[in-house]
This record gives structure tokens, sequence and C-alpha cells, in this order.
């Protein structure tokens, strides 16, 4: 069966001498591993449209156990993410992020839309890097099931408060003064700001998820906050992000 479909690719790997195996976020098809025959030759006109974070139009031979890129035109291929380390470092940690959490044989077009948003806002400066990390974060693993409840204190509810703490294991919000009440642990402070921009990055319409601010020390904050509620979400760990954080500690 041949399948035409726009895909990122967010995985590669050499295959012998010349054939590559790329692991492709499709709109229809969700994550796809298909191999591409004579990518790594020159002449080859796959090479450039089948590497790492290349947006292209695939034509894919769907066999019985496997699939086959016969065609690929590239349609984006952020050439600017490869001139600085930390553009590239937090994209290759969104690839792996959305090999996790996209579903396979299935559509997977919001996870797709939110990696190319991502991706062109990095590429093009157009939003500081930690802010469109934890929109990444929080609305990939909304969308995976992992929806945290941020409408108001978990005890009381209260909407809003100077403090208010959220708790990464239980993904709810605590005001200071019920979490202090009721002996909780484990949370964390956040400002009315970053109280705000936590739900904005859950709740907001798609076409306005990164139209937020916040100043650099909220910015950390929720880069932080965010990442905790991930890890201790999936319970695992991720090797790019531990690279991130090696060069961007």
């Amino acid at each position: 069966m041949q399948i035409d479909t726009d895909g990122l690719i967010i995985k590669e790997q050499n295959i012998g001498e010349s054939d590559r195996l790329v692991t492709v976020l499709t709109r229809q098809e969700g994550i796809v591993r298909a191999f591409v025959r004579g990518a790594k030759k020159l002449k080859s006109k796959s090479a450039s449209s089948t590497q790492l974070l290349c947006y292209s139009r695939l034509s894919i031979y769907k066999g019985r156990d496997k699939y086959i890129i016969d065609d690929a035109h590239p349609e984006e291929v952020f050439f600017a993410l490869r001139q600085d380390i930390e553009k590239l470092s937090l994209a290759q940690y969104f690839c792996e992020l959305s090999l996790a959490l996209a579903p396979e044989n299935g559509e997977a077009g919001d996870f797709l839309r939110l990696m190319l948003n991502a991706l062109y806002y990095l590429a093009n400066g157009k939003r500081p890097a930690l802010l469109i990390k934890p929109v990444v974060e929080m609305r990939m693993l909304s969308m995976a099931g992992y929806m945290p409840n941020l409408i108001c204190c978990q005890e009381c509810g209260t909407y809003e408060a100077d403090v208010m703490l959220f708790l990464p294991r239980q993904g709810v919000l605590y005001c200071k003064d019920c979490y202090s009440r009721t002996g909780q642990s484990g949370g964390a402070g956040m400002n009315r700001g970053v109280t705000t921009a936590l739900r904005h990055t859950v709740y907001a319409d798609f076409n306005k998820i990164f139209s937020f601010s916040l100043p650099d020390s909220g910015q950390k904050i929720l880069s932080g906050v965010s990442e905790l509620y991930l890890l201790s979400r999936l319970e695992r760990g991720f090797a790019t992000l531990d690279f991130y954080h090696h060069l961007f500690p």
C-alpha cells in the first residue's frame, strides 16, 4: 500500500553502507519507522529530505512488515537550528519527547503541528527557548493523556493566590495555606505570573499557546516546574534532556 503524507524526521540511523532508517512523525500515520534506500549516496535525491529535523512530503510504501520511503521532497529543513547548539539540543529533546508520547499507527496531527510550531519559533528566535520548552512539555503531555488539574486549589477551590504550589507527582495545585495546613510536600512554588503561564500551556487555544511572556526568573521557574511534572509522570529520563542540561546547567 502506498501512503502519501507529510512528516517530520525525529530520529535517523545509518544502516549498512548506503541506507538509512528514519523515524517520522506523520500526520495521518503517527510514528512511522521507514527505510530510505541509498540515502547516504552523494547523488541521492532523498538524502537532505530524510535527515533529522527535516519536514518533508513523503511517499511511503507500506509492506507486510516494514515501511520504505520511495520519494521525499523537503518542505522545511530548519537550517538555523544547526547553527546554534542550544537550539539544536532542545530540538533533539523535543524529537525524543514526541517519540515517547505521540501515537503509533494513528492520527497525530496535533503532535506534528506542535512540533513544527515549536521548531519554527526556536529556529527564528521568535520566542525565548525557556518558554518554548515548557509549552512543548506540558501540551504534549496533555495530548498524550497526562493533563494536570490546574483549575484551582485541590483543597479549598481558590483559583488565584500570591503563591500557588504545584505538586508534580499528583499534577494538582494547592494554595500556600492549604499546602501548609494539610502537610503536603514536594510542591513547586509559583507566583501569580508563573501560575497563569502554566495554565496557559495546558488550556490555551492551540493558536495562542506560544503567545505569552514572563521575565527571565519566571521562565526558569516555569521550565523547571514543567520538567518536574514530565519526569514524574513518565517515570523515565531523556538522554537529550541530560545533554541539554550538561551544556546549559
